[in-house]
């Protein structure tokens, strides 16, 4: 494994196991969803911006005006997404909304098959089909933890709603195509902050120094840190291994519930787990149902 190779991958696995541990950080923050996407907004914008122009990473040519404002689009729905995910997480747990929220890979074919006509093969279907089970699955398994059946289907609604906003910021970083990813974040969260002020400068302010470390820690690290490791990760690694190194955020998710909450997952729950990582993982690393030696022998028919 060459040197690109090796420091991409410390960096997307660091990026995934910081992603796995934000709900334990949402959770105890104590502060109402609005306040901590908010607050992260903030943080992550200050950490963003200063690690960027450290390392060299804003350059201001690229500030167009579609840039700007399809990038603002794009941080609408990145908000959406957090605060329907943080949303989910005391409804159905950090578990089962993170394992619904990995639908989005499904989300993000539909629309790009509807606003960029990308092909939906079979095998796309079957991944699909896959998830859609594991779905299935997971809504029809008896809560646990204390979880009431209305919260839970809550829960688990809050989190299909934001694997679609997060499809939807993703659909438009594509058409970003060229834009330093890392000047599409600052905007995106500066985006953020500007969005919720309203409505998180009229309610009370965290108070205490745990309620600021832990907000702080959501913005600086879960943000600022997270995106840069995982942008300098994307930008050095083959997509297969991006796409394999991301199923370490549910799993680091699911451990964290269990360790620091006691949330075990049922033997339904696990099932329907199981079948949307591995559509998940069919989606992303481009599995199909033709094996590798027919497509060979089919080239050299050609």
């Amino acid at each position: 494994m060459d040197r690109d190779l090796r420091r991409g991958s410390v960096e997307m696995t660091a990026a995934m196991l910081i992603s796995g541990t934000i709900g334990w950080f949402v959770l105890m923050s104590g502060q109402p969803v609005a306040g901590v996407v908010f607050w992260r907004c903030v943080f992550g914008a200050a950490t963003l911006a200063v690690l960027a122009a450290f390392f060299g990473l804003i350059d201001l040519k690229h500030l167009r005006m579609k840039v700007i404002l399809l990038s603002a689009l794009g941080g609408v729905a990145i908000v959406l997404n957090w605060l329907l995910l943080f949303a989910a997480y005391p409804r159905a747990s950090i578990s089962i909304a993170t394992m619904v929220y990995n639908t989005q890979p499904f989300m993000l074919l539909g629309l790009g098959a509807i606003f960029l006509g990308e092909k939906i093969t079979a095998s796309k279907l079957l991944w699909l089909s896959l998830s859609f089970a594991g779905m299935v699955a997971i809504v029809s398994a008896e809560p646990a933890g204390g979880y009431e059946p209305v919260d839970y289907l809550t829960g688990i609604a809050l989190s299909l709603g934001a694997a679609f906003f997060y499809a939807i910021a993703a659909l438009v970083t594509k058409l970003l195509k060229g834009t330093p990813p890392h000047l599409i974040a600052l905007v995106q969260v500066i985006t953020g902050a500007a969005m919720l002020a309203p409505f998180a400068l009229a309610a009370p302010l965290p108070q205490g120094t745990l309620q600021w470390t832990l907000l702080l820690t959501v913005g600086v690290v879960h943000t600022g840190i997270m995106y840069i490791l995982l942008y300098g990760a994307i930008q050095k690694l083959p997509t297969h291994m991006t796409g394999a190194l991301s199923f370490i955020y549910p799993i680091a998710a699911i451990l964290v519930d269990r360790i620091a909450f006691g949330h075990a997952l049922q033997p339904a729950q696990i099932a329907g787990s199981i079948a949307i990582l591995i559509a998940a993982a069919g989606t992303n690393l481009g599995w199909t149902l033709r094996p590798p030696s027919a497509k060979r022998g089919l080239k050299r028919q050609a």
